[in-house]
């Protein structure tokens, strides 16, 4: 196809996408938006699920599920792409237009070898090119893309990489045969702040390298304003706002571009807080300045309701025998009626320490001390009724939650486990316990699917609180929401606390949430604790630089740096994604998981 350098690359003017559901006919879930993209730009969608976004990369790239109506402009070079046959769409997709899906674990066959994923993206458009010379390309792709020794790698499945490499090939394979255009939906949403900056840096380097267009779906306002040229704000199918990212950032005009940004959470402002009085969350204010000294004895004197020391906990390694150290010598306080935040990157340990102090998982060595009682090594009746005591919420309630439970039964199950009330009275605490979390009444009755992610998510906080725990552990609990419902479930946690007094360990890779809502944090690398202490003098004035290269991972939010004091030592960024990599950090989380107990 020719190419004009007068015309955008690509232009989507009044484009309007419906679906077919059952007895409602067509209901559009884009209706009418318009933007263009010119060649080597980057070009960011932004907005809630539901708003859009995806449903829009899929008809840029020809992947809308059948029966779905698309109306309006779509043009790609010139050339419109409405109406175009399958033949057609596989000339341009992947050759022209190519994509980079959110989840590599899904998108990477997990019996294939990655060196024969990307060749067969190269081989589907060009069948002729001899496969030495194919292989060839591979190496080069996986060596443009960042990825260490490549002809391991190309011979390696993949579970055997790391999450940040794994997306890594998924850009490798999208720039397999050389596009125009890129369609990234969601590359970096499940990824550690310090791998998301690395990938991100990667597609920024190849659009400025090889003059790549990138139409970017995020629901991260920080990575839009940090990588895009222009931002297109999407709500309910329709564009509220579309600017450069100067002005989203700065003077955004559509009042609902001001609520996302209201919510996104601020590495550089202190604690929510709960007014008893209002009966409001008070929105935290900017805090640069590190607070007296005096503030840190004060948090270590504090009331504990869970003192763990000395944690320590192992698992086999994949080679020779050679033990995978999980947890190393962990000692945290949890206190009473407060949060402990716990930070860290994958395979730093979190999720490992989380099962342990839940008992999940057992512990090599170190105590567990809750309430006064040694927890460390009970068993039987006794470890059953700690149950009661301390709960876990998980990252993915679709996953906490039976499917073919109504939301009543799942709320309810708890009490039944233990015996507690009759029939009534657990219908009645199901009935509180959705007021409890801000929900209907009339959601006892319906079933999970029918619900949104934020409103499971709710649910699953409340199946947690049915037996009045003293202590509630939550694993990434909010990493996969919207800003929106992530802000709405945060400030959910901070009234909890307030008004039933609970004590939280809150475990997160986002260090703008966990300074939301923490009193205290843990930073955690390779199994260990980097740093501790009060969250106001961590965030305010990091002592580790491990610390301070994870805040300068932080997309968007590099202006607070400014204020943190110079230090003389050389900064430590995190482990490089080698081989070695994969064999103390990677291969620990991945066993972590299979080994997992739930």
């Amino acid at each position: 196809m020719p190419h004009s350098t007068a015309a955008p690359l690509l232009r989507v003017q009044d484009l309007t996408v419906s679906y077919r559901t059952g007895r409602s006919g067509l209901v559009p879930a884009v209706r009418g938006i318009s933007f263009d993209i010119a060649d080597g730009e980057i070009v960011s969608l932004v907005g809630e699920s539901g708003s859009g976004k995806s449903t829009t990369a899929l008809a840029v790239l020809g992947l809308l599920a059948p029966g779905s109506q698309l109306t309006g402009r779509l043009e790609f070079e010139g050339q419109s792409l409405v109406g175009a046959t399958p033949r057609q769409w596989r000339a341009i997709r992947g050759r022209q237009i190519a994509f980079i899906p959110q989840d590599p674990t899904v998108s990477l066959n997990p019996t294939r070898r990655i060196g024969r994923q990307i060749a067969e993206a190269i081989r589907i458009h060009d069948r002729s090119t001899p496969r030495s010379e194919v292989h060839d390309r591979v190496i080069e792709l996986l060596d443009r893309v960042g990825i260490p020794q490549p002809d391991l790698r190309a011979r390696q499945y993949p579970h055997e990489l790391s999450g940040g490499m794994r997306q890594r090939v998924l850009i490798a394979a999208a720039l397999a045969n050389e596009p125009q255009l890129i369609v990234a939906d969601e590359p970096t949403s499940a990824l550690d702040v310090t791998v998301q900056k690395q990938v991100l840096d990667h597609i920024h380097a190849l659009r400025s390298d090889l003059g790549l267009a990138v139409l970017l779906i995020t629901h991260d306002l920080g990575v839009a304003t940090d990588r895009s040229d222009r931002i297109v704000v999407l709500s309910d199918g329709l564009v509220e706002e579309s600017a450069t990212a100067e002005q989203i950032l700065h003077s955004p005009s559509s009042e609902y571009t001001r609520r996302l940004l209201a919510a996104v959470p601020k590495v550089d402002h202190g604690r929510l807080r709960w007014d008893a009085v209002t009966q409001t969350v008070l929105a935290p204010e900017p805090s640069r300045t590190p607070p007296p000294a005096a503030t840190a004895g004060d948090a270590a004197s504090a009331d504990s309701v869970l003192i763990a020391h000395g944690l320590h906990r192992s698992f086999k390694g994949p080679r020779r025998g050679e033990p995978i150290h999980a947890v190393r010598n962990v000692s945290i306080r949890v206190p009473r009626g407060g949060t402990l935040g716990i930070v860290g990157e994958s395979g730093s340990g979190k999720s490992t320490l989380a099962r342990l102090l839940t008992r999940l998982s057992p512990v090599d060595s170190g105590r567990i001390v809750l309430d006064g009682t040694d927890i460390t090594d009970i068993t039987g009746e006794q470890l059953r009724q700690l149950r009661r005591r301390v709960q876990i919420v998980y990252q993915n309630p679709f996953a906490s939650l039976d499917p073919r439970f109504t939301i009543a039964r799942a709320l309810v199950e708890p009490l039944r486990a233990f015996g507690i009330g009759t029939a009534r009275e657990r219908d009645e605490r199901a009935a509180e316990l959705l007021s409890l979390v801000g929900l209907p009444e009339d959601f006892a009755h319906r079933l999970p699917a029918q619900l949104s992610g934020g409103q499971l998510q709710r649910v699953a906080i409340a199946r947690a609180l049915a037996n009045e725990p003293q202590l509630l552990v939550l694993d990434e609990a909010v990493s996969a929401l919207d800003v929106s419902v992530q802000a709405q479930i945060l400030e959910l946690l901070v009234r909890l606390q307030s008004e039933l007094g609970l004590s939280i360990a809150f475990i997160s890779h986002d260090l703008a949430v966990i300074r939301q809502v923490s009193d205290s944090v843990v930073v955690m690398s390779q199994g260990e604790v980097v740093e501790d202490g009060p969250a106001d003098i961590l965030f305010n004035d990091p002592q580790s630089p491990y610390t301070r290269a994870l805040l300068e991972a932080v997309p968007g939010r590099e202006r607070m740096f400014a204020s943190l004091p110079v230090r003389d030592e050389t900064p430590i960024t995190p482990k490089p994604l080698g081989p070695e990599a994969f064999d103390d950090l990677e291969a620990a989380h991945y066993l972590n998981s299979a080994l997992s107990p739930m």
